[in-house]
């Protein structure tokens, strides 16, 4: 015989074998004890809690010949024949493929049948959400009013999707998500039937991972057992196949994140991407283990509430001592953000080193949440004994916020050389292209660029109109004059003193140029004359 799934193989029978949903096994039990039994059921709940298997179990015991304190024997010709699947009185639909007017009409005609066999016809429909809306309206009429002999029982994990006319006349179900002390016990119990060998810590990771689902729980636990098949099970090889990562990653990557340790905290991902982890697994358990850190700091009884050892436990209580909860808040609501964007992103690890380098420099940004991840950082730095420098605020609002910074030494500047001033003057276009275009107009407008005797740049405005005089007048300012002089030193990277001088004697400036090139020769430099 082919191999069969473990959860198909361990598919409850009776209600006794069912975990986790005691509030709906209680009622329905009491309700065949009673014979009080409904005629249509809605049962909802997320994937894997046992809508479908409960479905099946109740069609069973109330077509049982011989039931047990509400449970079916599992003896009698009828319970062998529905659990076989051979049986004319249940009949199962997937609405996902029948989900046509055509489909519910053969329902309501078949329904005007009593059973051949047993008491009662059970009509089981899964995702019933999927009916078109023609559908609904042909079942509106039988499920209202269906013979005595007739049983629906509806199946959905999205009962939003279900006209409220449905609704109204269903028993309706909401089975919850299992806890992950009950998927732990199930999945152990299971193994010690199988004679498997598996560890209680990898057992409860399983457990964790399956949110709240049996059938997923044992559908990853299959996926272990077959990859490392005759052996025992670890924590480590749940890890490996699960493309899970070990909590010591985490820790190590929080603290390269309080230290703003960005290199580092890139490194961590690229061991995880190396290794073949999942990244959105990677994300997902992540913002968990932040969220652990968050509930212990917030209260000392939280044991019950983590559900893991003793020793992870003392490890997080160390770690939440480390980082404030309003920063633990705030990385949680980064990791939140980037779970939904990278869903469907083609470049996930883009998304999380952005993510990343986030969490480590919260001054890249400006709201709240990064406001106090920095001046937690800062208290932290001035607790250390760290010398933090005060700038001045950045921004405005809430970002003017202190930064820490470190004094910018800047080495003096040495005086340059006549030769070198005069070179200046000979290039003087190069030194226009670094000056703010307002005063470059201006400065185009100087009739005569020159060294005088003390080795300063001189500029001198011939005063043949008014014009000449305002662009003289406007350069001579002195924060223009700061502007050329900045445009010079960055240039040569020397020291030059800049002087203006207004000419208003009525003889062109060009003939100063004379005494420049006369002074140069004196040095036994030669100057070329700059025609203009």
């Amino acid at each position: 015989m082919s191999y069969m799934a473990l959860y198909r193989k361990f598919r409850p029978q009776t209600f006794e074998d069912v975990k986790g949903q005691d509030h709906i096994v209680t009622t329905l039990q009491n309700q065949i004890k009673s014979d009080r039994i409904g005629h249509a059921y809605l049962f909802t709940g997320t994937r894997g809690t046992g809508k479908t298997t409960i479905a099946k179990i109740l069609a069973r015991t109330i077509n049982c010949e011989n039931p047990v304190d509400g449970c079916p024997c599992m003896e009698c010709q009828m319970c062998k024949s529905i659990s076989a699947g051979n049986s004319m009185n249940v009949i199962e639909m997937d609405a996902a493929s029948n989900n046509g007017v055509d489909s519910i009409r053969q329902i309501v005609e078949e329904v005007a049948y009593p059973p051949t066999e047993g008491k009662y016809k059970v009509y089981i429909i899964d995702e019933v959400h999927m009916l078109s809306v023609g559908a609904f309206n042909a079942l509106l009429k039988t499920l209202e009013e269906p013979p005595s002999y007739v049983v629906f029982i509806l199946a959905t994990t999205e009962v939003h999707k279900i006209p409220i006319t449905i609704l109204s006349r269903c028993q309706r179900y909401d089975f919850h998500r299992i806890s992950i002390d009950t998927i732990a016990g199930r999945l152990q119990e299971l193994m010690d039937k199988e004679g498997i060998e598996v560890e209680d810590k990898a057992i409860r990771y399983i457990a964790k991972v399956a949110d709240g689902s049996m059938r997923d729980g044992l559908s990853l636990l299959d996926q272990c057992i077959a990859f490392y098949i005759g052996q025992k099970l670890t924590y480590d090889n749940v890890l490996k196949v699960l493309g899970a990562i070990d909590t010591e990653v985490f820790s190590r990557l929080l603290r390269h994140i309080i230290g703003g340790s960005i290199t580092e905290a890139i490194g961590i991902l690229e061991e995880i991407i190396t290794q073949g982890r999942d990244l959105n697994q990677f994300v997902n358990d992540f913002t968990w283990y932040l969220r652990n850190l968050m509930l212990i700091k917030s209260s000392n009884d939280m044991e019950d509430v983590l559900e893991m050892s003793s020793d992870n436990l003392a490890l997080l209580k160390e770690e939440a001592q480390m980082v404030d909860t309003a920063v633990l808040m705030r990385y949680i609501q980064v990791l939140s953000a980037l779970s939904n964007d990278i869903k469907y992103a083609s470049q996930k690890r883009v998304l999380i080193e952005i993510a990343l380098i986030k969490l480590c420099k919260p001054q890249m940004e400006q709201d709240i949440s990064a406001l106090n991840n920095r001046m937690a950082n800062l208290e932290r730095k001035v607790e250390e004994g760290v010398p933090v420098v005060m700038s001045a605020p950045t921004g405005t609002g809430a970002g003017a916020t202190p930064s820490v910074a470190e004094p910018i030494k800047k080495e003096p500047l040495p005086a340059a050389m006549p030769e070198e001033v005069q070179k200046v003057a000979q290039n003087w276009s190069a030194i226009l292209g670094k000056v703010p275009t307002n005063i470059k107009m201006y400065l185009r407008q100087a009739s005569t660029r020159t060294v005088n005797d003390a080795g300063e740049f001189v500029l001198i405005f011939d005063q043949q109109d008014g014009s000449d005089r305002m662009a003289g007048d406007f350069v001579n300012r002195p924060d223009v004059i700061d502007e050329i002089t900045k445009a010079i030193e960055d240039t040569i990277q020397k020291t030059v003193s800049v002087k203006v001088e207004i000419n208003s004697s009525g003889v062109s400036s060009k003939q100063t140029k004379t005494d420049a090139v006369d002074y140069f020769a004196n040095l036994g430099i030669e100057v070329e004359a700059d025609e203009d």
